[in-house]
C-alpha cells in the first residue's frame, strides 16, 4: 500500500500532493476511510517525500494535525448527531466486537480513550463517532484528540522522513542496487506482518463473536429451565 500511494503521487506538484495527504487523513474518521485505507499510508510517505525534499517538513506536519484533529470533529460530530444508527452501518457492524471493545474503553477511560484510539487503524476510524454518541463532552474530546492527533503526525511523518534519510544514504554507500533490494525487503516484510496482524485479529474478533454467542444461548437456556416446573 505504501509503495502503491508513492507511486500515486509520483511527479504531482507539492501543492496536490500536500491536498491528497490531508484529505486522507481527514475522511479516516470523518468519512471512515480508515476501513479501507489507513491515513497513516499518507503521512508516512508524506514523510519520505519530505526527506526527498519534495515537500516542507514543517508545513506537512501542520497540514497533517490539522486535518486530524478536523477529520475526527467532523466524525464525533456525526456520532452525536446520528448515534446508535451508526452500528447499523455494514462496515461498522462486522467489527462488532471491536466497536463494543471501544465503546468500552470510553466508559472506564472516558476521553483518554480518543487518545489511545489514535493509534489503532479501526479504533481511529471509529473513535470519534463512537465518543459523540456517548455524548463525551466535547472540550474534553477536543483536548485529547488534539494531542493523539499532535503525537500521531509527528511519529509516523518523522518516521517517513528518516526511513527516506536512510535509503538515501544507503544508496550513497552500498549502491542504489542494494538499496532497492533492501527496500524491497523491507516492504515485504511489512506485507507479512500487516497480513499476519489482520488475520490474527480477524481470529479474535470471530473467537469474541462466537463466545458472545454462546453466553448469550447459556443465559437463554438458563431461564429456560428456571421456568420448567
Amino acid at each position: 500500500m505504501l509503495e502503491t500511494f508513492n507511486t500515486l503521487v509520483d511527479g504531482l506538484p507539492p501543492g496536490l500532493i500536500y491536498g491528497l495527504i490531508a484529505a486522507l487523513v481527514f475522511a479516516e474518521a470523518a468519512l471512515f476511510v480508515g476501513f479501507v485505507f489507513p491515513g497513516e499510508t499518507a503521512v508516512v510517505v508524506g514523510g519520505v517525500l519530505a526527506s526527498q525534499g519534495t515537500l516542507s517538513l514543517p508545513l506537512l506536519l501542520v497540514i497533517g494535525v490539522v486535518a486530524a484533529v478536523a477529520g475526527d470533529s467532523v466524525g464525533y460530530e456525526i456520532g452525536k448527531k446520528y448515534g446508535p444508527r451508526l452500528l447499523d452501518l455494514r462496515a461498522v457492524s462486522k467489527h462488532r466486537s471491536k466497536v463494543e471493545g471501544a465503546q468500552d474503553l470510553i466508559r472506564r477511560r472516558g476521553a483518554v480513550a480518543v487518545f489511545i484510539g489514535r493509534f489503532t487503524a479501526l479504533l481511529r476510524a471509529l473513535m470519534p463517532a463512537l465518543a459523540g454518541s456517548s455524548r463525551l463532552p466535547y472540550p474534553k474530546f477536543l483536548l485529547f484528540n488534539f494531542l493523539g492527533g499532535l503525537t500521531w503526525v509527528v511519529t509516523f511523518t518523522l518516521g517517513g522522513y528518516f526511513a527516506g534519510e536512510a535509503f538515501d544514504r544507503a544508496a550513497q554507500w552500498a549502491g542504489r542496487g542494494l538499496a532497492i533490494g533492501l527496500a524491497v525487503v523491507a516492504v515485504v516484510a511489512i506485507v507479512v506482518w500487516s497480513v499476519r496482524k489482520h488475520r490474527r485479529e480477524a481470529r479474535e474478533e470471530a473467537a469474541a463473536e462466537s463466545g458472545g454467542d454462546a453466553d448469550s444461548d447459556g443465559e437463554a437456556g438458563s431461564r429456560v429451565e428456571q421456568t420448567l416446573p
